[in-house]
C-alpha cells in the first residue's frame, strides 16, 4: 500500500474504518488496525464519519441475489421435468415480450415532484463524491466508444444456464461473459492494465504483474441507504472461465455478507462498470488515480431505430440487440488506437468460435456452443425440411449431446462418433432463425413452431439425463410409442415419490458406509458410486406390481449384490451380518456353501404408491460374468408357462430384470447368444429389462481396451431394442426410465436397456487400489459427491425437506443396522458342518417305470393315425408304419424308444421339454418327433396331440434351438429351476460340442446343489461313439463329467439298449431325487439292428438296469443260464463297444469270455458289479474295454475308484486307444485299424 490511490473509489470506506477504529481500535479487522497503526489517518479524515450513503430506496443492486447463490450440488430441481414445461417457458417469454405494455408517461409523477431552493452544504459522502470528482480531473482521459452485437451472447448464455439449472446450479450473467472477455483482450492488449505514477517529480508507467479486474457492487448500508465500493478479483489472468465465475460469485457473496476483507478493496488495475443496469446506452465514467483503464457497460437493446418494431418483424428481418461499450483511458499512459483495438477485440471475441468453446469446456457443457453467422437467405432447400431434417437427427442421435455422465468423464483412446447432425448450422440454420414460424408437422402437437421452441423441445427431451436410442427399431408403431413418451418429457415426482426416493438411496448407502466401517477389508463388491441402482430396480418391480403381474425374476453379476439382497429382495441383514462374521449356513444339507455375494433370495415387494405386490426372486450365480443370464431367462418361461397352465394367463407375467456389467456386458458371447433367443417361441419371455451398471471400468480395463463400440450398448440395437443411457446421478431420471422400460415390455413383448452410467468408488474389491491404474478418473471421484449427498441437497434447497430430517432418517437407518450388528455380535454363531450332499436327497428306490399295453398302443396310434387334414412326407412312411405297428412287430429302435418314454411321462400328465440343435428330427434322422406336412409346412407333433387329448395336463414340446451350447443349456437349467416338476431335456447336436457350455456344466450342473442347495434334474443328452468321424464327432468327454461328480451330485449313464434308456428317462421324471442327468446317446448304435427293444422291455421290464450282466451266461434278474464257471476273463465295457465285443464274442465262439455292461457310470454301481463278477467264480482279470483313449473316457475314473468298492475283484486291466491329446483320428482307415486292434487285444488269450 505503497500510494494513496490504492483504495481508489473506496477511499469513502477507508474513512469510515478509520472513524470505527478511533472509537474503538478493536472493533476493526487485524489488518486495519495495522494500516492505522502504522500509517495513522487516510488523507480524506477530517474527523467525521465519511460513509457514502444514498437516498433509502434511490439505487437497488445491480446484481441479482440469486447469482451469488451457488451449490457444490446438481440441482435436480432446476432442471425442467417435462418437455412442455421447456416449451412453456419459450412461449411464456414470447409472451410476455410480445404483449403490449402499460404506457407509463414520466408525467404521471411530475405532480410528485418537490423541490426545495438554497443551498445545501456537502458532506459526508457526497463531500466525498465532490472531492473525488475534482481530483479526477486531474487525469487526463480519453474515451472509445463501440457498438457490439450480443445475440450470440444471448443465446449460448441461455444454453449455459438451461445446463446449468440441470446439473450443478447456479446462473452466468453477462457481466460474467463481457468481463471474462474484457480480461482476454487486456492479455492481448497489456497496454490497457498500465497506469500513470509520479514519484519524485518523475514520471511512470506502471505495468502491474497480474490484472486485476474491479467490481462496483451495490450494498445496503445504514437506515436503508446503499453504499458502492469497489473490490477487486485478483489475477483474473490465471483463470478458466469456471474459476472466473466462481470468484466473481465469491467476490458478490462476501460483499453482501459483510465479509470482504482489505485486500479486496486494494489493487484494482482495470475496473469494469455496468450503468446499462438503469437503461444507459453509454456514459463515460471517471477515472480515478491508481488505474488506467475503466470500461463501461451500456444497456442491450435494439438499435433505437427499430424501437416500434414486433417481435416477428425484427425475427423476419434478422436484427439483434446491440451493447455499446465504452473504454475510459488515462491517455497518459495509454493511446486511443490501442483503446480502439482493444474495444474491436472484446467485441469479436463475443462473436468468436473458440471464446465460446472455451468458455463451454470450462464448464464441461457437453455439447458445443451456438455459432456466430450470417442470415442465410430462405433459398434452395427450404427452411422448414431444414427444420424437419434438424428434428429428425435429434430424434436419431440426439443422445451423443446427452448429459449422462456423472463424471463428465470421457475416456482418452475412446473415440467419439461425429454429432455434427445435431448443429443448426450442418442444417443451414443460424441463430437469427431461432425466433422465426417453420411448420414442424405436428411436433410437439403443433403444426408450426419457433426454432427456438424446436431447439428447446428437443434439448429438454434427448439432451438431458436420458440419451434415448430407438430409431434403429423397425417396427413404426414403436418408434412412435418411444417417440411420444419421450418428447412428452418425465413428469416431476410428486413430494412423496422424491422423499421415496431419497430413503432408497439413504438405504443403500447406509449400507454400504456400515459395512465399510464394521467389516473393513472384507470383500463386498460396494454398490458405491451407483447406489441409483437400487431406486431404478424398485421402480421397475413396482410398475410390474401395477401391471398385476406375477414376479420379478434377477439376475445379476456380484457387485453390489449384497445391497441388492437387503433392500430390493429383503434378506434379512442378520444374515448378510452373520455370513461377514463367517457363520454361513449352506444352503443344502452337508453342502459347500458359497461366498456371500453369490447366494440368492426369494421375497416379496408391496407397492409403495399402489395396491399391487410381487414376488421377487434372486437366482444365485458364480463369479463367471454373464453366465446367470440364459438361466435367469430359463427360470422365467418355466415360471410362466407354469402359470399359463395352472391360471390360464396368456400374457408374460414373469419380469426377467437382468443386471450386467459394462466390461462383461461387451466382452462375453453368452451375451449375444442369450440376447438371440429373445424371439423365438422357444425362449422368449415377452422381453427382458436389462440394467448395464456402466461404472466405466472392467477391474483396471478401460474401455478403449475393452470395447470397439461407443456405447457399452451397442450389441442390443442389433436386435432391435431400445437403449436408455440415464446419468447414475439422477435417480429421479433412472426411476422415470425404469417405468418406461417396463411399459415398454409390457406393451411390445421386447427385450428393453437401461444404460446406467455410474463410477465405482473403489478399486474392483475393496482391498484393491484404483488410483494406480486410473489416477485421472479417481482424482475425480475422490472429489465426486454421492448421489444420496446430490439428491439430500437438493430437496433441502427446494424446501422439500429440512437438514434435520435428511440427519435424522440416515442416523435413524444407521442405528437399525448397529442394534442388529450387535445382536449378531453377541451369538456366538458357527458355519453349517460341511459333510457332503451324498444323503441331502432319498435316492429312488423300487420305482416302477414300465408303461402298461394300452398305453404304448396309444402311443403307437399317435403316429399310425394322424389327423386327416395332416399329410405326412412320403419319406417318413416307414417311419411312421413301424413305429404304429411296435407293439406287435418289435424291433424298437432308439429314436421311438426314447419317444415312447417322453410321450407316456406326458400322457400321464407330466410337462416334458426337449430343446436342442435339430432336436425335432434329430441330428441322425432318428427321431421325427415333429412332422411336417409337406404341402403347407404345417408341424405336428403326435405325441404332443395325445397327451392333450389325455386331459392330464401333460405336455410334449420339442424345440429346435438356435446355434448355442452355452445359452441353450443354461437356459434350459434354468427351466429346471423355475419348474422343478418338468421333464426338461438340452441335447447337444454332438456331444462334443457340449465343451462350449463347459461354465454351465462346471458352475451350475455339477455343483449349484452343494453351493447353493438348487435341485435341478436337467437331462443331457450327448450323442457318442467313436465312428470315425474325427476327433470333433466322436467324443462327448465322459471324463470331464466323471471328473467332476462327487457325492452322487450327477447321474452319469451310457444305456446300450433302447428299453434300458427309456426305463432311465422315466426313473428321472418320476424320481423323488433333484440331480442331474448326463446321457452319452448313440450314433450308429441308433441304426444297429442288434441294439433294438422289444415290447416287453417297455411293459414287463420295470426299472432301469444299472448294470446288464452277458445274457449269454446270465439273464435279467442274475439268474444263471450258462456255463458261468468256464469264465475266465470278464470284459468290463459301457455303451457302443458292447455291441461290437458281442459281435466278436459270437463270431470267435468265445464261451471263457463275458461281457458286462455298466449302463451308469456314475453312482457306481458297485452292488450290481459285483453280484455280476460273483457269478464268474473262475475269472482271473477283468479288461476295461472303451472306444476312447487311455486318459479319457470312463477308465481313470473307474481304474482309480472300483477297487475300492470291490476290494476282492479280479485284477483289472484296461483296453483302450493309446493315450491322446486329441479325442479321436481323423483318418478313417486308422480309426478301423484301432478299432481291429483294440478287439483283438479284448479278446486275446
Amino acid at each position: 500500500m505503497s500510494s494513496e490511490n490504492t483504495f481508489g473509489q473506496n477511499s469513502w470506506l477507508v474513512d469510515e474504518m478509520f472513524q470505527q477504529y478511533k472509537e474503538d481500535p478493536n472493533s476493526v479487522d487485524d489488518e486495519w488496525r495495522q494500516l492505522f497503526d502504522e500509517k495513522g489517518a487516510p488523507k480524506t479524515a477530517k474527523g467525521t464519519p465519511t460513509v457514502t450513503p444514498s437516498d433509502e430506496g434511490s439505487s437497488t443492486p445491480k446484481t441479482d441475489p440469486k447469482v451469488a447463490r451457488t451449490t457444490g450440488a446438481p440441482s435436480q430441481d432446476g432442471r425442467e421435468t417435462k418437455v412442455d414445461e421447456a416449451a412453456a417457458k419459450v412461449a411464456e417469454k414470447t409472451r410476455k415480450t410480445t404483449a403490449p405494455k402499460p404506457k407509463a408517461s414520466p408525467l404521471d409523477n411530475i405532480a410528485n415532484a418537490e423541490v426545495e431552493p438554497g443551498e445545501t452544504v456537502l458532506k459526508g459522502a457526497f463531500k466525498a463524491i465532490a472531492k473525488n470528482m475534482n481530483e479526477s480531473l486531474e487525469v487526463p482521459t480519453a474515451t472509445t466508444v463501440r457498438d457490439m452485437p450480443v445475440k450470440l451472447m444471448f443465446e449460448n448464455r441461455a444454453l449455459i444456464n438451461d445446463h446449468l439449472k440441470r446439473t450443478r446450479g447456479g446462473k452466468v450473467s453477462f457481466t460474467h461473459i463481457i468481463g471474462y472477455a474484457i480480461i482476454q483482450a487486456t492479455k492481448l492488449h497489456p497496454d490497457m492494465n498500465k497506469y500513470y505514477k509520479e514519484e519524485e517529480k518523475k514520471q511512470f508507467a506502471v505495468q502491474p504483474e497480474h490484472i486485476n479486474l474491479g467490481l462496483a457492487i451495490d450494498l445496503p448500508g445504514k437506515g436503508g441507504s446503499r453504499n458502492l465500493v469497489v473490490a477487486a478479483i485478483k489475477e483474473c489472468e490465471t483463470l478458466t472461465f469456471s474459476q472466473f465465475v466462481d470468484a466473481y460469485e465469491d467476490i458478490v457473496a462476501r460483499a453482501r455478507d459483510g465479509k470482504l476483507t482489505m485486500d479486496d478493496f486494494s489493487g484494482v488495475t482495470i475496473q469494469l462498470t455496468n450503468p446499462g443496469g438503469i437503461g444507459t446506452r453509454h456514459s463515460i465514467p471517471r477515472l480515478t488515480k491508481g488505474q488506467g483503464t475503466i470500461v463501461g457497460v451500456g444497456a442491450m437493446d435494439y438499435p433505437a431505430e427499430f424501437a416500434g418494431a414486433s417481435e416477428d418483424r425484427l425475427a423476419e428481418l434478422g436484427v439483434g440487440k446491440l451493447v455499446t461499450l465504452t473504454s475510459t483511458y488515462d491517455h497518459r499512459v495509454i493511446q486511443g488506437a490501442e483503446s480502439g483495438e482493444f474495444l474491436r477485440d472484446i467485441s469479436q471475441l463475443l462473436i468468436d468460435d473458440k471464446f465460446w468453446d472455451l468458455i463451454f469446456e470450462s464448464l464441461e457443457i457437453p455439447y458445443a456452443p451456438l455459432r456466430w453467422a450470417q442470415d442465410v437467405p430462405n433459398t434452395g432447400i427450404n427452411k422448414d425440411t431444414r427444420v424437419a431434417q434438424l428434428i429428425e437427427a435429434y430424434r436419431s442421435r440426439g443422445h451423443l449431446l446427452a448429459d449422462t455422465n456423472p463424471l463428465r468423464w470421457h475416456q482418452p483412446g475412446l473415440p467419439k462418433p461425429d454429432s455434427r447432425d445435431l448443429l443448426m448450422e450442418t442444417h443451414g440454420l443460424t441463430l437469427w432463425d431461432l425466433d422465426r414460424t417453420f411448420h414442424v408437422g405436428g411436433f410437439g402437437g403443433k403444426e408450426t413452431m419457433t426454432l427456438r421452441e424446436v431447439m428447446s423441445r428437443l434439448r429438454a427431451a434427448y439432451t438431458l439425463h436420458v440419451g434415448s436410442e430407438f430409431a434403429h427399431i423397425m417396427d413404426r408403431d414403436e418408434r412412435e410409442w418411444l417417440r411420444d413418451r419421450v418428447e412428452a418429457g418425465m413428469p416431476k415426482p410428486t413430494g412423496a415419490e422424491q422423499k421415496y426416493i431419497l430413503q432408497k438411496l439413504n438405504a443403500a448407502e447406509a449400507f454400504e458406509n456400515f459395512l465399510q466401517t464394521k467389516y473393513l477389508g472384507q470383500k463386498r463388491f460396494s454398490l458405491e458410486g451407483a447406489e441409483t441402482l437400487i431406486p431404478l430396480m424398485d421402480a421397475v418391480i413396482d410398475t410390474a406390481a401395477g401391471q398385476g403381474l406375477e414376479e420379478v425374476v434377477i439376475g445379476m453379476p456380484h457387485r453390489g449384490r449384497l445391497n441388492v439382497l437387503f433392500n430390493i429382495v429383503g434378506k434379512p441383514v442378520a444374515t448378510i451380518f452373520s455370513e461377514f462374521e463367517g457363520n454361513m449356513r449352506a444352503a443344502q444339507q452337508g453342502g459347500s456353501g458359497d461366498v456371500k455375494y453369490h447366494l440368492g433370495f426369494e421375497g416379496e415387494h408391496i407397492q409403495m404408491f399402489g395396491d399391487g405386490e410381487i414376488k421377487v426372486s434372486l437366482a444365485a450365480n458364480p463369479s463367471h460374468l454373464e453366465t446367470v443370464d440364459p438361466v435367469l431367462v430359463g427360470m422365467a418361461r418355466a415360471k410362466e408357462d407354469l402359470l399359463k397352465m395352472e391360471t390360464g394367463r396368456e400374457d408374460h407375467p414373469v419380469v426377467p430384470l437382468m443386471l450386467h456389467g459394462d466390461a462383461s456386458f461387451t466382452g462375453l458371447g453368452v451375451v449375444q447368444e442369450t440376447l438371440n433367443l429373445s424371439k423365438l417361441p422357444a425362449y422368449t419371455v415377452g422381453g427382458t429389462i436389462h440394467v448395464v451398471v456402466n461404472n466405466q471400468i472392467g477391474f483396471t480395463t478401460t474401455p478403449d481396451s475393452g470395447r470397439s463400440s461407443y456405447y457399452a450398448t451397442d450389441l442390443a440395437k442389433g436386435f432391435d431394442c431400445p437403449v436408455f443411457h440415464v446419468n447414475g446421478d439422477d435417480p429421479e431420471a433412472a426411476a422415470w426410465v425404469a417405468q418406461l422400460a417396463a411399459e415398454y415390455r409390457r406393451e411390445f413383448g421386447k427385450d428393453v436397456f437401461i444404460d446406467l452410467i455410474c463410477y465405482r468408488l473403489r478399486g474392483h474389491n475393496e482391498a484393491d487400489d484404483p488410483t494406480v491404474t486410473q489416477p485421472l478418473m479417481y482424482d475425480r471421484i475422490e472429489s465426486h459427491p454421492s448421489v444420496r449427498t446430490r439428491y439430500t441437497q437438493d430437496l433441502i434447497g427446494r424446501g422439500d425437506i429440512t437438514e434435520e430430517d435428511a440427519e435424522k432418517a440416515a442416523q435413524d437407518f444407521h442405528d437399525q443396522l448397529d442394534s442388529v450388528f450387535s445382536d449378531v455380535k453377541a451369538e456366538e454363531g458357527k458355519p453349517s458342518e460341511q459333510t457332503g450332499i451324498t444323503e441331502a436327497q432319498e435316492l429312488t428306490r423300487g420305482l416302477d417305470t414300465s408303461i402298461s399295453e394300452e398305453q404304448f398302443k396309444r402311443l403307437a396310434d399317435a403316429y399310425a393315425n394322424l389327423p386327416e387334414d395332416f399329410t405326412p412326407n412320403k419319406r417318413l412312411k416307414s417311419v411312421l408304419k413301424k413305429r404304429g405297428g411296435s407293439l406287435t412287430d418289435g424291433d424298437i429302435d432308439w429314436g421311438w424308444g426314447e419317444l415312447l418314454a417322453f410321450g407316456s411321462l406326458a400322457e400321464q400328465g407330466k410337462f416334458v421339454r426337449l430343446a436342442g440343435e435339430d432336436s425335432q428330427r434329430g441330428t441322425f434322422t432318428q427321431r421325427h418327433a415333429v412332422l411336417y406336412d409337406p404341402e403347407s409346412a404345417e408341424p405336428y407333433n403326435p405325441l404332443d396331440y395325445n397327451a392333450q387329448e389325455a386331459g392330464n395336463g401333460g405336455r410334449f414340446q420339442v424345440w429346435n434351438s438356435a446355434l448355442t451350447e452355452y445359452a441353450g443349456m443354461g437356459f434350459e437349467y434354468g427351466y429346471t429351476l423355475g419348474n422343478g416338476d418338468a421333464l426338461v431335456a438340452w441335447e447337444a447336436q454332438f456331444g462334443d460340442f457340449a465343451n462350449g457350455a463347459q461354465t454351465i456344466i462346471d458352475e451350475y450342473l455339477a455343483s449349484s446343489e452343494t453351493k447353493w442347495g438348487e435341485l435341478s434334474s436337467l437331462i443331457s443328452l450327448l450323442p457318442h461313439g467313436y465312428e470315425g468321424q474325427g476327433p470333433d464327432h466322436s467324443s462327448a468327454r465322459i471324463e470331464r463329467y466323471l471328473q467332476l461328480v462327487a457325492e452322487g451330485s450327477m447321474t452319469i449313464a451310457q444305456p446300450s439298449t433302447p428299453a434300458n434308456h427309456f426305463h432311465l428317462l422315466r426313473r428321472q421324471a418320476m424320481g423323488a431325487m433333484k440331480r442331474p442327468l448326463i446321457v452319452f446317446t448313440p450314433k450308429s448304435m441308433l441304426r444297429n439292428k442288434a441294439a433294438v427293444s422289444q415290447p416287453a422291455d417297455f411293459i414287463e421290464v420295470d426299472r432301469f438296469q444299472s448294470v446288464i450282466d452277458d445274457p449269454n451266461f446270465v439273464e435279467r434278474g442274475n439268474k444263471v443260464v450258462g456255463d458261468t464257471d468256464k469264465v475266465e476273463t470278464i470284459l468290463l465295457c459301457s455303451g457302443k463297444i458292447y455291441w461290437e465285443l458281442a459281435k466278436k464274442q459270437k463270431e470267435d465262439g468265445r464261451d471263457d469270455v463275458a461281457i458286462i455292461r455298466v449302463e451308469m457310470l456314475h453312482p457306481i454301481p458297485f452292488n450290481r458289479l459285483a453280484d455280476a463278477f460273483a457269478n464268474y467264480p473262475n475269472a482271473k482279470q477283468i479288461r476295461f474295454v472303451q472306444d476312447e483313449p487311455a486318459n479319457q473316457g470312463p477308465w481313470p475314473f473307474y481304474n482309480e475308484h472300483l477297487r475300492n468298492f470291490v476290494p476282492d475283484m479280479p485284477e483289472m486291466v484296461r483296453v483302450s486307444r493309446r493315450a491322446q491329446s486329441t479325442t479321436a483320428t481323423g483318418v478313417a482307415k486308422v480309426h478301423q485299424q484301432e478299432e481291429k486292434q483294440l478287439l483283438e487285444e479284448a479278446f486275446a488269450k
